[in-house]
């Protein structure tokens, strides 16, 4: 710092004013600071300033997977929100694992982050406490909770998936199956598989359940249940997926086997990912907030830390439920 002050021709304290609180520092001296800056490669110390003012500036979130764009929207959305007010995201991937979380938690928080955003409401039970016994902002996102750790934010996929079952059934189609993944792998799966059984209980059909392979939800473990649906002697007349990326694979495997969609077999998503518009057929898919689901962490996050980490007032909703939509397209 006082390698750029000199180089700048003011003083260290007034360098450091132009980092921190640029408004009260003037434009000239602003540009001055940013040239040295730029000059030397100066990196501020931010370490040094955590010891100062007991904040990181850093928010640690942990998603399931980066290896598709599931949860990218929302994870975009959150990170533009924190860096509006200065705060950097910290973003690391559970696989799916609950234990995975809780020991890569223990890590992020030896980091001293300022809040935590979770994806799920299902975890390790020492998450929970190591959470509550910081006392920092906590949210939980993509389901509802009726007893957050802090906050939630989601939407009911149980809901959402009983109404695609609804409506792919208004559409004309008996035979309907749901291809997801086996419970114990992902929270929110299951809560889909729930809303596709109620549905069809109360359609009075049977229902017809299959399980993406052991490589998870990817395009590929999508065609491989698109094949093994479409070899069987009494093939379903719709195909519900569990999220848009396999179903899209499901759409490719039709394609390269000559399979009309949807005249012989009718394709859902979840998601309204950027995939399925691009399909072709495009998707019929419900439309989940995932931008919105950030931002609102985002914002509730920085509201915390402006309060200085009160917990919400007892009258305050600690859950808010974002809805989804039901988007019917050419593959449906």
């Amino acid at each position: 710092m006082a390698d750029v002050a000199r180089r700048a021709g003011v003083g260290a304290i007034t360098v450091s004013r132009a980092l921190r609180t640029p408004e009260r520092v003037s434009p000239e001296v602003r540009e001055r600071v940013r040239a040295a800056i730029e000059a030397t490669g100066y990196v501020p110390n931010l370490a040094a300033g955590t010891l100062k003012s007991r904040r990181s500036g850093i928010v640690a979130a942990i998603v399931p997977t980066l290896r598709s764009a599931i949860f990218a929207e929302t994870v975009d959305a959150l990170a533009e929100g924190l860096d509006a007010h200065g705060l950097q995201l910290l973003v690391a991937s559970s696989g799916y694992s609950i234990d995975a979380e809780a020991q890569i938690l223990r890590r992020m928080l030896g980091r001293q982050p300022d809040a935590v955003v979770l994806t799920g409401t299902r975890h390790a039970p020492e998450v929970r406490s190591m959470l509550r016994a910081r006392a920092i902002p906590v949210v939980e996102t993509w389901e509802l909770a009726d007893d957050p750790i802090d906050r939630a934010v989601g939407f009911s996929n149980r809901d959402a998936a009983y109404r695609m079952t609804l409506a792919l059934a208004a559409r004309g189609h008996r035979r309907i199956a749901f291809v997801g993944t086996p419970p114990e792998v992902e929270r929110r799966a299951s809560q889909r598989l729930d809303g596709y059984r109620a549905a069809m209980r109360e359609l009075g059909r049977v229902a017809d359940v299959a399980m993406l392979d052991e490589l998870g939800v990817t395009i590929g473990s999508g065609e491989r249940a698109a094949a093994a649906l479409l070899a069987r002697p009494d093939p379903p007349e719709a195909a519900f997926f569990v999220n848009d990326v396999a179903a899209f694979g499901a759409v490719q495997a039709c394609q390269r086997r000559g399979v009309s969609v949807p005249g012989r077999l009718a394709i859902a998503g979840f998601g309204d990912f950027e995939i399925a518009r691009a399909s072709n057929p495009p998707l019929t898919t419900v439309r989940i907030p995932g931008a919105q689901i950030g931002r609102t962490a985002a914002r509730w996050v920085v509201e915390r830390l402006a309060g200085d980490g009160e917990a919400p007032d007892e009258g305050t909703p600690r859950t808010t439920d974002l809805g989804f939509e039901l988007v019917m397209r050419d593959s449906a």
